[in-house]
């Protein structure tokens, strides 16, 4: 009879013979590679990642939200960054401040409706854990878009919600509209993105009382409310009989401002709508932070500083956020969005594009530098990517937003005899019916620069593929491998003990 403890025994006893065999011939490796700068850093980096592990509970958490920032635009974006740095050979041994974080995950976008999905429907998965339909905001896909009575009964709460209850700080900033899919998914609950002054709800949801979203991110008691708001749309916060200091006319039909509703209702409550205002708020002293810096979406990044008025950078925004938040000892929950990343992929214009996410690494790096590792986890991603591409086979420090030149230097021309950039987009306004356009004498690099596209649209549209999560800090060992994008709720949920559910 066979002795099957015996034969585990000699399995066991030819594994560690085997094991000692291989380790005392394992190849040494030569001086040339590991002498190499490309081993050692890559060595460095290795080591430093696995020293980064934090598995204790977060105080305070920061959720940054590059809208349309996919893959390829994070990998043109620090290749853009990298060649504005003396000394980068090329741009592509370059980092954003994010991808150095000890954990990744890929993300899965969908809507349960649509393959490629909308801002909408990402950032209520995000924000409640529930995937749903395009369009709708924190509400469940029961709801029909657009009807407000289907809606009643299936709201969402969202980790802003939750936090709230917690006795938590909370903040939202945007460079888009605040009002916006993607920021307005954190707070508010709605079958309709549209609907963000009350100028746009239909008769249905007036009778039906569903309110619009400018008015449910003012008019949430003290207790629930956000104690920083900071983005665009100023339009949608006044009456429609108001013209506002940058000579812009509100949007509200309902007769009530509700930037004095804010300051009224709440304490320590101030609203600021330029540069100059913003800069003069003593952190110290304001519990309650409203500014509203353009009439609809903020400047690019690009075009900040030709801004009349003036408007804070994403990075001025983020960290003055965190002064705010930071004085209340039990903690807090901010979500950063950079929004105008999308806008200029809908454009075609890589350039403002990738200007938005590299402000992006910087407002990330800053809330690295304000806050304390130990405590705070901060997660960088995405609620979608677009049909963006990095083609050609330029050579190695070629300019990203270049002609593509080959390795011996000559510039790249395709078979129709006309050279092409290295960034380009599947579909969108660059696209031309007939014969491409010759870009031989063309600054490509300029700003305003439309690249070129394959299909006719008037405005490029969003991707479905994976976008990236990035985490530091306590928790951020939960982002790990392919997860469905209603995960990061339960990442955060847990790793701040908002008591959403038990795990």
């Amino acid at each position: 009879m066979i002795n099957m403890k015996n034969i585990a025994a000699l399995a066991s006893c030819s594994l560690v013979t085997m094991t000692v065999t291989m380790a005392a011939n394992a190849a040494v490796l030569p001086s040339n590679q590991t002498n190499s700068q490309w081993f050692k850093s890559s060595a460095l980096n290795f080591t430093e990642k696995t020293q980064q592990e934090n598995k204790g509970k977060a105080k305070n958490v920061i959720l940054f939200v590059g809208d349309g920032m996919g893959v390829s635009t994070l990998t043109a974006a620090r290749i853009f960054q990298g060649q504005q740095v003396q000394g980068n050979e090329g741009g592509e041994e370059n980092f954003l401040s994010f991808e150095q974080f000890a954990h990744t995950a890929l993300v899965k976008t969908y809507n349960t409706n649509q393959q490629t999905p909308d801002s909408a429907g990402t950032m209520t998965a995000i924000a409640t854990g529930v995937k749903s339909k395009a369009g709708v905001l924190s509400v469940s896909d029961t709801s029909l878009r657009a009807n407000c009575l289907s809606s009643k009964g299936n709201e969402l709460i969202t980790l802003v919600d939750l936090a709230n209850a917690k006795g938590l700080s909370t903040g939202v900033v945007s460079t888009a509209r605040i009002t916006h899919a993607t920021p307005a998914a954190t707070y508010s609950n709605t079958p309709e993105r549209n609907w963000e002054a009350d100028s746009n709800l239909p008769a249905e949801a007036v009778a039906n009382e569903c309110k619009d979203i400018a008015y449910q991110l003012v008019m949430r008691d003290e207790a629930n409310a956000l104690s920083v708001a900071l983005g665009g749309g100023r339009r949608n916060f006044i009456p429609d009989t108001v013209t506002d200091e940058e000579n812009k006319k509100g949007r509200r039909s309902d007769g009530v401002n509700l930037t004095k509703n804010w300051t009224d209702n709440l304490s320590n409550a101030a609203y600021v709508w330029d540069k100059t205002g913003f800069d003069a708020i003593d952190t110290a002293s304001t519990d309650h932070l409203l500014g509203l810096f353009n009439s609809s979406h903020m400047e690019y990044e690009a075009d900040r500083q030709d801004d009349t008025a003036g408007e804070p950078s994403l990075t001025q925004m983020t960290t003055k956020s965190i002064d705010i938040l930071k004085k209340n000892e039990q903690g807090y929950l901010l979500i950063v969005e950079s929004g105008r990343i999308d806008h200029a992929h809908h454009a075609g214009n890589a350039h403002r594009a990738l200007m938005d996410t590299v402000e992006l690494s910087n407002a990330v790096q800053a809330a690295v530098n304000s806050t304390d590792p130990d405590d705070t986890l901060i997660m960088v991603t995405a609620d979608h990517s677009h049909v963006f591409t990095i083609a050609g086979y330029p050579k190695r420090g070629n300019p990203i937003l270049g002609l593509v030149h080959n390795v011996d230097g000559n510039v790249a021309i395709a078979d129709d005899g006309k050279p092409y950039t290295t960034l380009g987009y599947t579909n969108g306004p660059g696209a031309v019916i007939g014969q491409r356009d010759d870009l031989t004498s063309v600054d490509t690099q300029e700003k305003g620069f439309m690249q070129q596209a394959l299909v006719p649209m008037g405005s490029e549209t969003h991707a479905g593929e994976d976008i990236s999560l990035h985490a530091t800090g306590p928790g951020s060992h939960l982002v790990q491998g392919v997860i469905e994008q209603n995960v990061i709720f339960h990442i955060i949920n847990q790793a701040q003990s908002l008591g959403g559910t038990k795990y």
